[in-house]
């Protein structure tokens, strides 16, 4: 049976959602080995001067629980 874990992270960027969500695996993965899955649950931007200047995610990462 596998075990998984889940860590919530939030990632953003001045690009798009799809480069924020990047940003988090790239960062995650640089602590975290065998990532499973990313569930994007919460996604949102920030305006300025009627425009999109930042786009955010809130996500949960889950990874494999690794056997010693």
């Amino acid at each position: 049976m596998a075990v998984l874990k889940v860590i919530e992270i939030l990632g953003n960027s001045t690009v798009s959602f799809e480069d924020a969500v990047q940003k988090v695996v790239t960062e995650v993965s640089k602590t975290v080995k065998d990532i499973k899955s990313v569930y994007v649950q919460d996604m949102q931007v920030t305006v300025k001067d009627n425009k999109i200047s930042e786009y955010r995610v809130n996500t949960k990462v889950s990874f494999g629980v690794l056997d010693e």
